[in-house]
Parts: C-alpha cells; structure tokens; sequence
C-alpha cells in the first residue's frame, strides 16, 4: 500500500528545498532595500521590484539545475512508490 505520510513529508521536504534559495535572496534583497529607503528617506514602492527580480532571476541562473534534480528526484521516488504499490 501507497504509504501517504511518507510520501507527503517528503512532498513538504523537496518544496521547502526548492523554495528556500529564492525566497531567502527575496528576503535579503528586500531588507536591503527598505534599509536604504529608510535612510534616504525615498518612500518608492516600486524601487524594491527590479532589484528583487533581478535577484531571483541571479538565483534561478545559478541553482535552477539543482531545483530541477530535486523536483526530478522526487517525480522518480514518487513514480517508485507506485510501481511498488500496484
């Protein structure tokens, strides 16, 4: 039988692999920037959304290979499961 808490707590391990590296620049990336509008006093919303793309786009150049192993990875241990289930 297809055993679901092991195959979701593994579903939540490989997403919070692949989300952690975008979101934690998207963080930084954003802390930066409000530290610098809040000492120059430029209240701009749109000035975080540039840096922040850029950043993330940095991100996905470098480590998008990685993420897609990690999302192959557990495509073929889901796929393993069900071979093994049925």
């Amino acid at each position: 039988m297809l055993d679901l808490s092991v195959l979701f707590q593994d579903m939540a391990m490989t997403t919070l692999l692949v989300a952690t590296p975008i979101l934690a620049v998207a963080l930084g990336v954003g802390l930066l920037i409000s530290i610098f509008q809040a000492a120059t006093q430029i209240n701009e919303q749109t000035l975080t959304f540039v840096p922040k793309l850029l950043a993330i786009a940095l991100v996905l150049v470098i480590a998008g290979s990685w993420m897609m192993q990690q999302l192959m990875g557990f495509t073929y241990r889901v796929f393993d499961m069900m071979t093994k289930t049925f």
